[in-house]
């Protein structure tokens, strides 16, 4: 039987161009228009408003291309998987605290080795995490990309290499989408920093792959996630210090590390019964 994505792979490509072309042109645009390049026009306001659509680029692609070779039905089938929660309810755990112990605990560790940390706006008032969650959601990220990273993207490129190839694909891809938003406004300053959120969106892609294929392909708990990472970095601004930044990368790298050493780089996807690689005597006798 025909593997349900082989004949889209190399769509795949198309996503990602289509992607890549709408958003840049959108932030490419924009950071010209925060430089005066433009002047001051109707354009220019809209560019440099929250309205700005650059980052509905994977979105929109993944939209397009499902309707353009599976109709309204296959739409709607994408979209269904951002509210499905039929998975085990083990898998809401690292979903929605993974990311705030991970952050939350480099920060905490930064503060006690003495490092003045910023101040947490969110203790003297404790509803803007709801709001802040809600902004993020539908504004800040997830729902503009999951939807096209790991709902469209990611389960044909699976079709032909490895869970952990597959994310790695994605994850590079992902970070270096971001890179004309470096540009702008004060963001330029920054530019550098395209390195560091490369390997940042590499390991997140690994995860969000582990949680993607263990909840059935759920998008709602690749939303979720992406916007518990999102939210937890506004909570607990661990990037912003040097102990923080530091045990950021080292403590993500361990989960990285734990995630592909006991659930297995072919599928991220472990059974029951099954032995992680590195207890299967079998594979050091061969």
């Amino acid at each position: 039987m025909q593997k349900p994505y082989r004949s889209d792979i190399r769509n795949v490509f198309w996503f990602f161009f289509l992607a890549f072309f709408f958003t840049w042109v959108f932030w490419i645009s924009e950071a010209l228009a925060s430089r005066g390049f433009f002047g001051s026009s109707i354009i220019v306001d809209f560019l440099l408003s929250p309205y700005n659509p650059a980052a509905w680029g994977p979105f929109i692609s993944a939209i397009i291309l499902t309707y353009w070779h599976q109709k309204g039905k296959g739409v709607a089938g994408l979209l269904k998987k951002g509210v499905d929660y039929h998975f085990a309810v083990k898998w809401w755990i690292p979903t929605i605290l993974l990311c705030p112990v991970i952050i939350g605990g480099a920060l905490l560790i930064a503060g006690l080795s003495g490092e003045n940390i910023p101040e947490l706006y969110w203790v003297s008032n404790p509803s803007l995490i709801l709001v802040n969650f809600l902004v993020i959601l539908f504004t800040g990220g997830p729902l503009q990309e999951e939807f096209g990273w790991r709902g469209y993207a990611l389960p044909r490129l699976q079709e032909r290499s490895s869970a952990l190839v597959s994310s790695i694909i994605v994850g590079f891809l992902w970070g270096l989408w971001h890179l004309p938003y470096f540009f702008i406004g004060t963001e330029l300053t920054y530019a550098y920093g395209i390195i560091p959120q490369i390997f940042t969106a590499i390991m997140l892609s690994i995860l969000l792959t582990w949680l993607f294929n263990n909840t059935g392909g759920s998008i709602l708990v690749c939303l979720l996630f992406h916007n518990m990472f999102n939210l937890s970095n506004d909570m607990f601004p661990a990037l912003r210090t040097q102990t923080g930044s530091m045990l950021f990368i080292v403590f993500f790298l361990v989960v990285v590390f734990i995630v592909v050493a006991i659930w297995g780089p072919k599928r991220l996807v472990r059974e029951s019964k099954e032995v992680p690689w590195f207890f299967n005597k079998q594979l050091f006798s061969q």
